[in-house]
């Protein structure tokens, strides 16, 4: 029902566009975030939409760099992703809340759908 795509192999300070295309719901009413996974971590927060598209939420580690946007015609919430580092190297997962709380914008629990991830590798 979420469907990530866009990964792949960039060099640093390269940029990438991920897509979380969903379906099968009525995403468009619920938040939408990405997480991300790096070789041997837990997976952490990175952005979030709320599900109007007026607010959004970053991680330090993305504020500055990327940009969380989402299509509501489309079903498609997308994570524009510049100045990219080797550290932001792992599998990026989107997800999707049903009853959002700013608060909780960065806490995997409160999300109830995940997509299958697509990988992200950074070169030096």
């Amino acid at each position: 029902q979420l469907q990530a795509s866009g990964g792949g192999l960039v060099q640093a300070g390269g940029s990438l566009r991920l897509s979380c295309a969903a379906s099968g719901r009525a995403f468009s009413r619920y938040a939408m975030g990405w997480f991300r996974q790096g070789p041997g971590k837990e997976r952490e927060f990175v952005a979030t939409i709320t599900w109007s598209g007026s607010r959004t939420y970053y991680a330090d580690s993305a504020k500055g760099r990327f940009t969380i946007s989402r299509d509501k015609a489309k079903n498609t919430v997308y994570l524009q992703m510049n100045g990219l580092k080797p550290e932001d190297t792992a599998v990026y997962y989107c997800a999707a809340a049903e009853m959002f709380n700013a608060v909780d914008a960065g806490t995997r629990g409160s999300y109830d759908y995940w997509g299958q991830g697509t990988q992200v590798t950074v070169s030096s």
